[in-house]
């Protein structure tokens, strides 16, 4: 299987609304590493690895997140892979 990786910013209300730990579930459901963080700019950061399908529906779901979110737009990236081993909420950068 091959390794995708993607660099995400995801943009609109999406802190304070439990979206991290949404996002956690929702990788470990999908079999993605990784790992996601607020960002200072009200943004949230994150970086997804795993199967092209995988990676994919994760952007797909990403788009609405959990039910109290507002996602206005992600900007996606693809990057090297890192080989993460699971998928963590980091702290705010």
């Amino acid at each position: 299987m091959t390794i995708v990786a993607r660099h995400l910013v995801i943009h609109g209300r999406v802190q304070g609304v439990f979206y991290r730990n949404w996002m956690v579930t929702a990788a470990r459901q999908l079999g993605i590493t990784g790992w996601v963080r607020n960002r200072m700019d009200g943004t949230v950061e994150a970086i997804v690895e795993g199967s092209l399908e995988a990676v994919d529906r994760m952007l797909q779901l990403a788009h609405d997140g959990p039910p109290a979110a507002k996602v206005d737009q992600i900007a996606a990236q693809e990057r090297k892979a890192d080989g993460f081993s699971n998928f963590e909420k980091r702290p705010t950068a």
